[in-house]
């Protein structure tokens, strides 16, 4: 993966939450995957935090959007690694995010850390 296939990754995955486009959000995901998220405990979705099946996914993200209705996220930075990115971004509620995405041979979303800043600002060092 280089820096233009990881930004063109990004940019049509923030394009895709930000329209609220459900089958456009999805395509970016492996039929068979891990998505870990400290949001799917805080929803209710299960406890583990993880979801392994792409149906499971469409409900979080069904039930996300319709928690958020109104949802938009802002590109900060991609950061390109062997076979993964991770982009950084700020989420719901103005929360800095970071995702990290180990991507299959088709160039799907496989393995999936989800990162949220526990404040909206970084704390300063005493």
């Amino acid at each position: 993966m280089n820096q233009e296939q990881a930004y063109q990754f990004a940019d049509e995955w923030i394009s895709a939450f930000n329209a609220h486009d459900l089958t456009a959000i999805l395509d970016h995901y492996a039929d068979e995957l891990k998505f870990y998220s400290p949001f799917i405990p805080q929803l209710k979705f299960n406890e583990s935090g993880c979801i392994t099946s792409k149906r499971d996914l469409e409900r979080y993200f069904q039930l996300s959007l319709a928690t958020y209705l109104n949802l938009h996220f802002t590109l900060h930075n991609v950061f390109v690694g062997i076979d993964t990115l991770a982009i950084y971004y700020t989420s719901v509620n103005d929360r800095l995010a970071c995702e990290v995405f180990q991507l299959n041979e088709q160039g799907k979303a496989a393995i999936i850390y989800c990162h949220y800043a526990m404040t909206k600002s970084i704390p300063e060092k005493a």
